[in-house]
């Protein structure tokens, strides 16, 4: 006789009904739902600087459009992703921690965002990451950065390489 007493595991997502002696009862697993049904998008916190954020980003990405706003929130989307504005006032600022990446395929596109991004006050780092001027953290990179730092014979070479520019440049991680 089966009890009351579920046990869920996360790994793998299935729970399995218990006897009341503790055994599994045998067979009786119930798949649990895997598909989000919510979407999960990021809010950046400005500090009043929420729907200027949202036209930079928009003049910046050619896929991108403000879809509503508030004086407290400004809803974007940015090549089919949403993100929200927030106007949450000066408590918290952008670090590092948190940064998007924008795979490039071509040498003119990371030269394209590299340059949007630094104008207007922008900060540029190492290995192609960067500020832009509302202190978002941006990484501007190959799009087969991956496929070449994981490159057994020349991936040392190239994460060499990487490791000694601000902008990247793929010409050079290519051949590296």
């Amino acid at each position: 006789m089966q009890t009351a007493s579920l046990k869920c595991r996360i790994y793998p997502l299935y729970c399995r009904f218990r006897t009341a002696s503790g055994t599994a009862a045998p067979a009786t697993f119930v798949k649990k739902q895997r598909d989000m049904k919510n979407e999960i998008f990021p809010c950046l916190w400005f500090d009043g600087q929420a729907k200027a954020a949202a036209e930079y980003y928009c003049s910046v990405f050619k896929n991108a459009r403000i879809l509503s706003e508030s004086p407290m929130v400004v809803n974007f989307e940015v090549n089919g992703k949403k993100f929200m504005g927030l106007n949450g006032g000066p408590h918290y600022k952008f670090n590092e921690a948190i940064s998007f990446v924008v795979n490039c395929d071509s040498q003119d596109e990371i030269d394209y965002y590299w340059n949007k991004f630094i104008s207007d006050g922008g900060v540029e780092n190492k290995c192609g990451w960067l500020k832009d001027k509302f202190g978002v953290s941006w990484q501007i990179v190959p799009s087969n950065i991956d496929k070449l730092i994981n490159d057994p014979t020349r991936g040392e070479r190239v994460l060499n390489e990487l490791l000694k520019m601000q902008k990247l440049d793929k010409h050079v991680l290519e051949t590296a």
